[in-house]
């Protein structure tokens, strides 16, 4: 099993499904794939493999995750699937003290490279300490808060 294909699974585990919470400001989605975010995408009739395209095309290849250790590779594309590719780059740059600039550059890699256990680690807490400012903590936050437990027992696995 590959990387990509064993970040896909944690990531299904947590995303699977076809949701319609009408508290859900990225409205109905499948797989994870919200209609917010790929309004052109039918979600009722996305598919596991279309699905997993999306997440690779959009997620994993522009994080460069495959040049990344596990633990690291893991939590960086679980937390932008969750919040995004840009706030995920935000909160990675912020875990690993470089410039956050929004932008995935030689900078932020050399950085989550050096200690990859580490840097997941800190970028878990980032995510957490973001959940924890947003409005909707009440109604999703225990979730968020175990998936990102969830998500630093597989990375150290």
């Amino acid at each position: 099993m590959t990387p990509f294909d064993r970040a896909l699974a944690f990531v299904l585990a947590h995303e699977g499904g076809d949701v319609d919470d009408p508290h859900d400001p990225g409205g109905r989605t499948r797989f994870g794939i919200s209609q917010r975010a790929y309004p052109r995408e039918d979600i009722g009739a996305l598919t596991r493999e279309r699905a997993a395209e999306l997440y690779r095309r959009d997620y994993w290849t522009p994080l460069h995750c495959d040049d990344l250790a596990w633990p690291v590779a893991l939590a960086l594309f679980d937390t932008a699937v969750n919040c995004g590719v840009q706030r995920a780059i935000r909160l990675a740059q912020r875990a690993v003290g470089v410039p956050e600039d929004g932008l995935y550059g030689p900078q932020t890699r050399a950085a989550l490279q050096v200690a990859p256990q580490g840097a997941a680690t800190r970028l878990l807490a980032q995510r957490a300490c973001h959940y924890a400012s947003l409005p909707t903590v009440g109604r999703f936050g225990v979730g968020w808060f175990l998936r990102v437990l969830d998500c630093a027992r597989e990375g150290a696995a």
